[in-house]
């Protein structure tokens, strides 16, 4: 009896702490909705674009990047050789968009083993405003991209960010993808900042470029392996918060295969890993696995039909993660269910993948990610 009501009251506590964090991101996150340009005289910013490769969504996010209603802005693409098949469609995108100021600059300089963080550096150097928007070139920026930064800045702010969103994805695994960066890795964030925490995303950034450079400048985010886990330890020690936009920008995701999905998360999972172990730590517990495995114990312990705990419990993770999805206007579709589903079996293997060492990849390269003291070993990409 004592072991069903432990196991019980694990479960319940799992499932509600879960629908605490789907309520305070919704207190966060808002729809979508148009901000006007400013009145009078903006401040000018300057966007910085590090760019690699050529994706199914490059070009209309280019598009994108060159048709902002902000008056005043500057586009700095940054391109790490000159070879990459981006570089033509990135000139091609700029000779189309005259009137906008853009330019393209190519070189790799190498601050530290973070290949994205390397091939912003130039951009930064060259950068012509005082606020600076370190984007990626995945992000599909909304007309008032600039206006949804500038609305989170408040005078304690150090860093705006957005999450990603998924949105577009093509066949289930992309679906599966779409669980793991909205309902999960979105909600959490937004639940975390709503706590306090604020913790920065890489996606989209944007800098009061005298601040950062008054605290060592761009090349200051090579403290940590991650230029995000650096930006959240840096504006933490200034004394200033990191905040999120209220409507994050969408990333459209087209095809995707298991094997990306797990290259991709298994890197992320190892980073979070290595610079915030303590808030990694439980994520083993974000999914419906343990409270799932929990509830049945302790329904096989008292005799209760094992199937009716099953669905009562898996309706409690997933009908309000649902209606996250849906309040927000974020994608959902018949099969989002079972990509939930499939994400949180992925989790407790993607979670202990974490705590393991052994080589990812990140932007093409194989890489061993170590301690935290450690940066990232470079290896072969053929290794």
């Amino acid at each position: 009896m004592e072991l069903t009501l432990i196991a019980a009251s694990l479960s319940v506590t799992l499932i509600l702490s879960n629908l605490a964090s789907i309520l305070l991101a919704a207190s966060r996150l808002k729809r979508h909705r148009t901000i006007a340009p400013p009145a009078g005289k903006p401040r000018p910013v300057s966007i910085i674009v590090p760019s690699r490769g050529v994706e199914p969504f490059t070009q209309e996010t280019l598009e994108r990047a060159l048709s902002l209603d902000w008056p005043r802005y500057e586009l700095v693409f940054c391109v790490a050789h000159a070879d990459d098949p981006v570089v033509r469609l990135i000139r091609a995108a700029i000779a189309r968009s005259p009137k906008v100021p853009a330019r393209l600059l190519i070189g790799d300089d190498r601050i530290s083993a973070n290949p994205k963080l390397n091939n912003c550096v130039k951009g930064w150097e060259a950068a012509r405003h005082d606020w600076v928007v370190l984007a990626d070139s995945n992000v599909l920026m909304p007309r008032d991209y600039v206006q949804h930064l500038m609305a989170a800045w408040r005078p304690d702010t150090g860093l705006v960010c957005s999450t990603p969103i998924g949105s577009r994805p093509a066949g289930f695994w992309a679906e599966v993808e779409c669980a793991f960066l909205n309902t999960l890795q979105a909600r959490w964030q937004y639940a975390g900042e709503a706590l306090g925490l604020g913790f920065a995303q890489g996606k989209s950034m944007l800098w009061n470029k005298p601040m950062l450079d008054a605290s060592g400048g761009i090349r200051a985010l090579a403290a940590e392996i991650a230029e995000d886990a650096a930006a959240t330890k840096l504006v933490n020690g200034l004394g200033l918060r990191v905040n999120l936009v209220a409507a994050p920008f969408e990333q459209p995701l087209g095809r995707r295969t298991f094997d990306e999905i797990w290259s991709r998360q298994a890197r992320w999972a190892r980073l979070r890993r290595v610079t915030f172990p303590w808030f990694f730590a439980p994520e083993i517990l974000t999914g419906a696995v343990v409270p799932l495995a929990l509830a049945l114990l302790a329904a096989a312990s008292a005799g209760v039909s094992l199937w009716a705990t099953a669905i009562a419990v898996l309706a409690a993770f997933y009908l309000p993660e649902c209606a996250l999805a849906w309040s927000k206007g974020w994608y959902l579709s018949p099969r989002m269910v079972a990509a939930i589903m499939m994400r949180d079996l992925i989790l407790p293997a993607m979670w202990a993948r974490g705590w393991l060492g052994g080589a990812v990849d990140w932007r093409g390269n194989a890489m061993t990610i170590g301690t935290k003291a450690a940066e990232l070993e470079e290896t072969p990409s053929g290794a």
